[in-house]
């Protein structure tokens, strides 16, 4: 009797046990579940605790509320230039009706991935290749309108389109290597002679500036040799009047100059100029004055008839004489007559010294005494110039 008493009241409590389970159902957060009754739909149960009628209701699975991501690997799609390309796409969607979602289709994983393979022939077939692999912005836009608008009454929601990927064929990319490669090496090429002409009228404007300021820089100098060549000039001819040198002083430095005529390194027939006879009379002349002027004395001068009858007086010759070397035979005639007349051949005469006629004049302080002079011969009596060393030759026969 107890152990039927215990059985029943294990049965009742396993019925209990099985009515609460049937009952209460527990739905998590960010999911839905639809309940049927007889086969038709009743209700939504919403997340947390929820009852129902066991054995009546029917409890379909389980609809995720989050966010969802696909991938869909390899669609061939046919571009405007007739090219297939495969394309990789990333499609992001969310279920925001689980009636319409779980009621409206069968599948929507796979309703969804249709309708963007579809979608995608239509939006890539009015494009080339080129706008292909430069416009995905713009297709994934395109993308996310058409499907939203195909997905919305089945109660799904597409948040983004991406494509991940786009393989055109071998040949294609073969032939879209060698164009980027071709055009490298042209912005190459262009690049570089850029910098080549950059280079040059970078050079150019370098040298411009550089001969400007040279140029600038050689007339500066030019000026200031200029000026102080002027001022230079200035000033020795400043010195030379203050201290009033005098032509022996100047025919000196006129033969210290001599020397640098003939420095130069082509210089080989060197011409004396004219004026080194002149100089070096003006010279010697100084020379042989000084010498003349402290080695003579003045000679008593002559008084009367007597005293020039009396015999020639000797005196200093002259300084042309003396630095010439040539012998010439000056005499003084004892009266006014004429001089003696030299033979017409054979050796010259002896040179003899003049006759005195009178003394040296007293020369100024610091200065050489003039030598004496001669008197200058008469002409013949027949009225005939005389010539000097040349020999008388008496009155013409008449």
């Amino acid at each position: 009797m107890e152990l039927a008493v215990l059985i029943g009241a294990v049965v009742i409590i396993a019925l209990v046990a099985l009515m609460v389970t049937k009952t209460v159902r527990i739905v998590p957060q960010a999911r839905a579940r639809n309940v049927e009754r007889f086969g038709r739909y009743r209700k939504t149960m919403e997340p947390g605790m929820n009852f129902i009628i066991p054995f009546i209701d029917r409890v379909k699975p389980l609809i995720d509320l989050r966010e969802q991501v696909v991938s869909f690997k390899g669609q061939p799609v046919i571009t405007e230039d007739n090219l297939v390309v495969l394309i990789d796409t990333v499609l992001f969607f969310q279920v925001t009706d689980p009636r319409a979602a779980d009621y409206e289709i069968v599948n929507y994983i796979q309703a969804i991935e249709q309708i963007t393979a579809t979608m995608l022939r239509s939006v890539i077939g009015s494009m080339d290749l080129e706008q292909t692999l430069t416009s995905r912005d713009k297709i994934n836009t395109m993308l996310r309108g058409v499907l939203d608008d195909a997905s919305g009454k089945r109660g799904i929601r597409v948040t983004r389109v991406e494509i991940k990927a786009i393989d055109p064929p071998k040949s294609v990319i073969d032939a879209m290597e060698k164009q980027m490669r071709a055009e490298r090496e042209k912005r190459a090429a262009v690049l570089t002679a850029e910098g080549v002409r950059q280079s040059k009228i970078l050079t150019a404007e370098g040298e411009k500036q550089s001969a400007i300021l040279r140029a600038e820089g050689d007339k500066r100098s030019a000026i200031l040799r200029a000026e102080g060549q002027g001022q230079a000039i200035e000033t020795v001819f400043q010195s030379i009047h203050q201290n009033d040198p005098d032509p022996k002083l100047l025919a000196y430095q006129y033969l210290q100059t001599l020397p640098q005529l003939a420095q130069g390194d082509g210089n080989t027939v060197w011409v004396i100029p004219s004026e080194v006879t002149s100089a070096l009379k003006m010279v010697t002349s100084a020379f042989d004055g000084s010498a003349a002027a402290s080695a003579s004395s003045p000679a008593p001068a002559a008084s009367g008839p007597a005293a020039a009858a009396s015999g020639p007086a000797p005196a200093a010759s002259t300084p042309a004489a003396a630095g010439s070397g040539t012998p010439a035979a000056a005499l003084a005639p004892p009266g006014n007559g004429p001089l003696p007349a030299a033979p017409a051949s054979g050796p010259p005469p002896a040179a003899l010294p003049p006759l005195a006629v009178g003394a040296d004049a007293p020369s100024p302080a610091g200065q050489p005494a003039e030598p004496a002079r001669a008197p200058a011969p008469e002409a013949p009596p027949d009225g005939r110039p005389f010539a000097p060393g040349q020999p008388d030759a008496g009155p013409e026969p008449g």
